[in-house]
Parts: C-alpha cells; structure tokens; sequence
C-alpha cells in the first residue's frame, strides 16, 4: 500500500546462509539501494543477518515492496550462485511483511530492526554491528541508502538532537508482548497498529487484515451471515 511503512523479513531456505564475505553484505546493500530508487521506496533501517533479512521501508507506490523484492532477490541469488559455484533457489519462498501504523509502532520496528545482533547474541550493543542501519540512524554515520521517517524527524529539532533521543530509546528493552506483536504481524501478514488503522487498511485493501479470533464462530454470527 502506497506511502504505508512496512516491515519486510526474508529467510533463507533450512536456515542456511546468505551471506558469507563482506562483499556479500555490501553487493546486498548496493543492490537494495540501487532497487529501493528504482521501485521508489524509502528505507528507514535495515539489518543483514547472516540467513535473513529486516528492511523497514515506506513505499511511494503499491507495488514497491514486491517489486524491490523480487529483483532485489533474483539480482543476489545470481550472485550468490556464481560465486559461490551453487544453483537452485535461495530464499525460503516470498517475503513476509506488515503494514505499520507509524505514530505509535515505527521507531518500535525500527529499533526491533536495529536490536536483531544483540537478541541472537552476536554484539553486546546495536553500535558493534556493522551491517545495519544503526549507525546512520543513531550516530551519524554517512548513508546513501537511509532515509529518516517523519517520526524520526519528530524527536529533535537538529541531527544531533535526534540521534541522541534516539540512542536513549535504546537504554531500555523492548516489551515482550511487543515482540510478540511484530513477529505475528510480520508472519500473518497484519497490520500492526490501532483498531481505526486496521479498519481503515481493510477498507483499502478490502481484505482481513487482522488476526480472527481463535474458536468456532457464534450463533449469532451465524444467523447474521445468513441473513
């Protein structure tokens, strides 16, 4: 959906690698970047984990994020391949994705994005990893490829001011029912945010695009739906 953020991960077949060199993760980021103009998306943050992938990215068109991914994962499977003298698919079927309701759930994504090397227990601190967006977004660190969100803009009147609120955000850890919150949304493909949102999103997409609740449905919701 156009001009909605959206979460995106994508897996690799068995939970094998993807990356293996360092040139691996930088052929990524430049296709990413090259593909995201292309496609007209937005990238607010990004991490490489050695067999997935976490974009959070704002689409200028509806059809962004499936093109960006599509390309995106033809262009590094072929890379992939030859160098590494191998055939056959990479990743773990499409993409899994969200749609985030920006106000109250985007920097939470962001920095759900930006944690990933510290939850799987690679680095201590988001600052020791080099293949996310972290650095951009919380010191500075020059990127062709990220681009702040509006909420981001929100927490400061200058860069500085705004990298220092946004490293405070990450002296505290992230709820657990949060987490619970991304991962099912991300892998049902929900919307992540208010009930008006979600309301409004179905409207659009004419579509569920919220959990159902689990049980048989009542009587008298039957009775309705065969009326």
């Amino acid at each position: 959906m156009a001009e909605v953020p959206v979460r995106i991960i994508q897996r690799v077949n068995n939970r094998s690698a993807c990356f293996f060199t360092a040139d691996d993760y930088a052929r990524y980021l430049a296709h990413l970047g090259e593909l995201a103009q292309a496609f007209q998306c937005t990238v607010h943050a990004y991490c490489l984990m050695t067999n997935h992938v976490h974009l959070l990215l704002t689409p200028q068109r509806a059809d962004g994020p499936a093109l960006l991914m599509k390309h995106l994962g033809q262009r590094y499977v072929q890379h992939v391949n030859r160098t590494y003298r191998r055939s056959g698919t990479l990743w773990e079927g499409r993409f899994r994705s969200c749609l985030i309701d920006s106000e109250p759930y985007l920097l939470t994504c962001q920095r759900y994005i930006e944690l990933n090397p510290v939850r799987a227990a690679i680095v201590r601190h988001p600052r020791q990893y080099r293949w996310s967006s972290y650095g951009a977004n919380a010191e500075g660190k020059a990127s062709d490829l990220v681009t702040p969100h509006e909420q981001y803009r929100l927490l400061g009147r200058s860069a500085d001011a705004r990298r220092e609120a946004y490293r405070t955000l990450f002296h505290s850890a992230l709820d657990e029912v949060v987490l619970a919150d991304i991962r099912q949304a991300t892998n049902g493909g929900f919307v992540l945010g208010s009930a008006p949102f979600a309301e409004a999103i179905a409207r659009v997409l004419r579509r569920r695009v919220e959990r159902g609740k689990p049980g048989r449905p009542s009587r008298k919701a039957h009775v309705r739906a065969s009326t």
